[in-house]
């Protein structure tokens, strides 16, 4: 193929705009000087590619004739991920799950293929980690047969390409890209270039025939998706699995999103028969049993989840130098910061105390909101005052010790309002000083165990 020569430089006057194919000192036409000067030739792209004119079925429209009613979103058959995709899965979109070794993936892809295909769809669920024999195993052991649901084990691209056309899915779920390879490109499975090329091609057989594709990404050492970052960019969903190996509590959240909200969180629990969903998780961080001095409940929002969470600080007298910080569930340093401002403006000495600060049942918490509920429980520890059941503290701490609001602090107290709490403790008190003295006139059994100074 001929390749096409450059145009010539041109050169035109400033003034009148006569042309010329040679510079000249004096416009031939207006009969100036040095008004004659280089034109700059055409440049990029399109020197290079030729238009083509779009076909009628793929011509530009006005937004306002494009519909809708050909991709409704379908239920997955699990509640919890439906809430986090925006209400199902949209026909032709590419999911993208994430989530630490060992959380729960492929078991919450598993149920998720069980259900859709109790639904009446077929699926595909195409493990290129295990065996047959080994997924077969665990849907046994979580109930998740079905004759609809089909499974392939293969780490090639165009051998999965090609199970797709003999089994026409209506879903299908990749476990995992970084351990898919394609022929066409060098290098082992997990490379970028291969990570890059195996997503593509298949986010691009999602497009063309509308159908959903769910691709299971491994994770770096910091958390993130491995991998290039053109990965989160292609898909239409990226999804976070997360959980403590610890326990049992399973949280699922959406990073990206175009189909839906970025904010909704769902809730699951790893059990012996696999994974179930928590549809009102409210009593799972709360402790059972009568209440003891170094306990507050906090209102956290997840997602558009307003949740009780409690907040259990011990204190202990120590000789040492360097007093003992020890945080789990909460940002270590906020609650150092807390205890700063409860020595400072409210008078509880915490220097000369080792402080243990923790949440129930593994949930982390570590929004600003959490800052009254710890300064409640670090003084009703050290001054032996025991928070009712029907007192619940929100509030961020400012270092002048005054209470600042918090986001959506209508939908916290209507929600523990709901779970029954009759006071809510927040920036209405203004000052933490203000709030201690709040949450002691609560008290119900209060054990002189210290000298209590007044707040």
């Amino acid at each position: 193929m001929a390749t096409r020569k450059p145009a010539p430089p041109a050169y035109v006057c400033t003034e009148c705009g006569w042309t010329t194919a040679k510079w000249v000192g004096r416009c031939g036409e207006c009969q100036q000087w040095g008004t004659v000067q280089e034109q700059s030739a055409q440049t990029g792209i399109l020197s290079r590619v030729t238009a083509l004119a779009p076909t009628a079925d793929r011509a530009a429209r006005p937004i306002t004739q494009i519909t809708t009613r050909d991709a409704p979103r379908r239920t997955s058959g699990v509640g919890e991920f439906d809430r986090v995709l925006g209400g199902g899965i949209v026909p032709g979109a590419a999911i993208l799950l994430s989530g630490e070794p060992g959380v729960g993936k492929s078991t919450l892809l598993l149920e998720v293929a069980a259900q859709a295909a109790r639904g009446g769809r077929r699926v595909l669920y195409a493990s290129a980690e295990e065996s047959p024999g080994q997924v077969r195993l665990r849907a046994e052991r979580t109930g998740a047969l079905h004759d609809e649901l089909y499974l392939a084990s293969e780490t090639d691209l165009a051998t999965i390409l090609g199970h797709i056309d003999a089994v026409q899915p209506q879903l299908v779920i990749v476990d995992s890209v970084q351990t898919v390879s394609s022929s066409l490109i060098d290098g082992a499975a997990g490379q970028p270039s291969q990570v890059r090329e195996v997503a593509a091609t298949l986010i691009r057989v999602a497009k063309d025939r509308g159908l959903p594709i769910i691709i299971v990404g491994h994770v770096t050492k910091d958390g993130q998706v491995a991998g290039p970052r053109v990965l989160e960019h292609l898909v239409d969903v990226v999804c976070h699995f997360e959980g403590d190996r610890q326990t049992s509590l399973r949280f699922i959240r959406a990073l990206k999103n175009r189909f839906g909200p970025t904010d909704e969180v769902g809730c699951f629990e790893m059990t012996g028969d696999g994974i179930a969903e928590v549809p009102d998780p409210s009593g799972l961080f709360l402790s059972q049993g009568e209440t003891e001095p170094g306990t507050c409940v906090a209102i956290s929002l997840e997602g558009r989840r307003a949740l009780p969470v409690e907040v259990q600080a011990l204190t202990i007298d120590t000789a040492a130098p360097n007093p003992r910080r020890v945080v789990h569930g909460l940002d270590a340093s906020r609650v150092a910061m807390v205890l700063a401002i409860l020595e400072r403006r409210a008078g509880i000495k915490t220097s000369n105390l080792d402080v243990y600060v923790s949440t129930v049942g593994g949930v982390r918490f570590t929004e600003p909101a959490a800052d009254l509920a710890i300064a409640v429980a670090v003084a009703g520890s050290i001054q032996q005052i025991r928070v009712p059941r029907t007192v619940a503290a929100v509030g961020e701490l400012s270092l002048a010790g005054e209470i600042r609001p918090v986001t959506q602090s209508a939908q916290r107290r209507s929600e523990a309002s709901r779970l029954g709490y009759e006071q809510v403790v927040d920036d209405r008190s203004k000052t933490l000083r203000a709030a201690l003295n709040d949450v002691r006139a609560r008290n119900t059994s209060r054990r002189p165990e210290r000298d209590i100074p007044p707040f």
